[in-house]
């Protein structure tokens, strides 16, 4: 998958899931700040990406995750 069909992705994944307010979602938008989100949250979201991946995920990669650009960055690899 190219960033922007992640990107996408993940946005329809927030909007559904999570009722976020699509105008919200943004490659800058602090995921815990912005989008309220917390820890048990975000690996949900991460969990719901799972079908659209090839590769593992490896915790450890998500610790430094800000953003949803940091997220798309971290999941683009593992669709290849």
């Amino acid at each position: 998958m190219t960033k922007d069909e992640v990107y996408t992705k993940l946005k329809e994944i927030l909007v559904n899931e999570f009722d976020i307010e699509e105008a919200d979602i943004t490659p800058e938008a602090n995921i815990v700040t912005d989008l309220d989100l917390d820890s048990i949250d975000a690996v949900e979201m991460i969990v719901k990406m799972k079908p659209y991946l090839n590769g593992k995920i490896e915790p450890d990669v998500f610790k430094s995750v800000k953003n949803i650009g940091d997220v798309v960055d971290v999941l683009v690899p593992l669709t290849k």
